[in-house]
């Protein structure tokens, strides 16, 4: 009875907070801690990611560059989560990114500053969750051809089982709101289990592994680049496996205690991903066999290849490669709830056309289903990833501004960093501006219009559109949270 008052308590609070923001409480708040950190290292599922790019990376300096860097980026990845952890405490709003960068930027720019991170924030969560929709697909159909070597897999059998994906986790969303919060926690379980299947059946069934020396000092350079800019290029495939730690952000309308649980699970989530990322990396080079015959697998999937070079048995490889296509199901399943949330926050602000419509909630179920619609409609397409760092950076750089022009030199949320605040902030943009300038570089050499990196046209068009836009409409249109000063939110420290 204790434990059912205070959580009442706990919501009737942050809706105070809410409420002070601007926004009214119209979404159910189920999701408890662990629930929201399985939620969001779902998302995240580090290992299951460096999967997808492995063999890149092994292109592009080796196994050595891969694993001994993805102790770096999971170093900074953690000054950026504590970041956003400590704005996320004070400021448990939907918007996430967009709604800090409206609070901590200087007056006269905030609302535009706003405008523009919110594009890049809802094109980034949509692209990530498009990109985990097609390796969903390629998944399952890799394992068909593994299965039946004589099937081809053609590019439109992809889109449709992406698609396929998105419509499944859309109809979810919308008729299941109540289950995400057990799903969540059943996921994180399913997760962790299988990065310790995975792991300890390629080890144990593999008798021809790679010598120690492949795995942790032997470089690898098959992308026609110098040394050095091919052990960019490297990095830059282990950063892919941590990204998109910010999803409780979006999240903390529907958490029973978002200021002081959501800053937990964004933490939590890297430092999972951390562990079972380098776990993996270094499994999977001792396992992966011959390059060339990995890189060009039928199946489209060079892990599909690892599996059935150490267990030898299709049944083996389609047995490992399901359970990761259940977590990549799981991942879609979050990504467009995030992403939903995301679209239905910039909505409710007047970002978006037809915002009236995408920011309704459809009251019985307490979910904003035309955003799901939505979201569900933008995660078939075909994928561009990494504008998540772009909107991660802006509200790091508001911080640090907002801290040495005195608009706001203390975070005033329950989760705070105390003096490495400030310190932790300033490490972190500077991880994030360099992996945003460095993933648009080309990844092989001769450089031509299919291996082109196009992501930097991509973002340039992004920038655009949010630009015409915001003259058009959004300066008269766009509100964005209500703005405070640190005393106006009045917080219990507990």
């Amino acid at each position: 009875m204790a434990d059912e008052k205070r959580v009442f308590s706990d919501e009737i609070h942050e809706d105070a907070v809410l409420e002070k923001l601007g926004y009214q409480q119209e979404l159910k708040r189920s999701f408890g801690l662990l629930g929201m950190i399985g939620f969001s290292f779902s998302i995240v599922t580090s290992w299951t990611a460096l999967g997808s790019v492995l063999i890149i990376g092994v292109q592009s300096g080796g196994p050595p560059v891969m694993i001994w860097s993805w102790i770096g980026i999971s170093i900074f990845a953690l000054a950026v989560a504590y970041s956003m952890a400590e704005i996320c405490s004070a400021y448990p709003v939907a918007g996430g990114q967009y709604s800090w960068v409206a609070i901590l930027a200087p007056p006269k720019v905030a609302r535009g500053m706003s405008w523009v991170t919110g594009w890049f924030m809802i094109t980034g969560i949509l692209a990530m969750g498009a990109t985990n929709n097609f390796i969903g697909a390629n998944f399952i159909l890799g394992q068909a051809n593994l299965c039946f070597p004589s099937y081809t897999i053609e590019r439109w059998h992809t889109v449709l089982v992406a698609y396929l994906i998105a419509a499944i986790c859309t109809v979810l969303n919308i008729y299941g709101p109540r289950l995400l919060d057990r799903i969540s926690q059943a996921a994180i379980v399913w997760n962790i289990t299988s990065f310790a299947v995975v792991v300890i059946v390629i080890l144990a069934c593999n008798d021809h592994k790679q010598p120690a020396s492949f795995v942790f000092s032997e470089f690898q350079n098959f992308t026609g680049f110098g040394t050095a800019y091919a052990a960019i290029l490297g990095l830059l495939q282990s950063s892919f496996g941590m990204c998109c730690y910010d999803a409780p952000a979006h999240m903390t309308e529907e958490m029973k205690a978002p200021s002081l649980e959501a800053p937990k699970a964004i933490v939590m989530s890297v430092y999972i991903g951390g562990f079972t990322g380098f776990v993996f990396l270094v499994a999977a080079s001792f396992c992966i066999g011959d390059i060339t015959t990995t890189a060009e697998s039928t199946t489209g999937v060079p892990l599909i290849e690892i599996f059935y070079n150490s267990t030898g048995s299709v049944v083996g490889t389609c047995f490992l490669s399901s359970i990761i296509v259940v977590i990549v199901l799981a991942a879609a399943n979050a990504l467009l709830a995030e992403g939903s949330r995301s679209l239905f926050a910039f909505a409710r602000d007047n970002g978006l056309p037809f915002s009236r419509l995408v920011a309704k909630v459809e009251p019985k179920r307490q979910v904003p289903v035309y955003a799901i619609l939505l979201a569900g409609l933008s995660l078939g397409d075909p994928p561009l990833t990494k504008f998540p760092d772009l909107s991660y950076a802006m509200p790091l750089l508001t911080r640090i501004i907002a801290y040495f022009t005195d608009h706001m030199r203390v975070i005033p949320g329950p989760y705070t960093l105390g003096r490495f605040s400030i310190w932790l902030n300033i490490l972190g943009l500077l991880f994030l501006i360099f992996t945003s300038i460095t993933f648009n570089f080309p990844t092989l050499n001769p450089v031509d219009e299919e291996n082109m990196n196009y992501t930097s046209a991509a973002i340039g068009v992004i920038g655009l559109i949010s630009i015409v836009t915001w003259i058009t409409t959004g300066r008269k249109n766009f509100t964005g949270p209500q703005i405070m000063t640190p005393g106006e939110i009045v917080r219990d420290k507990r």
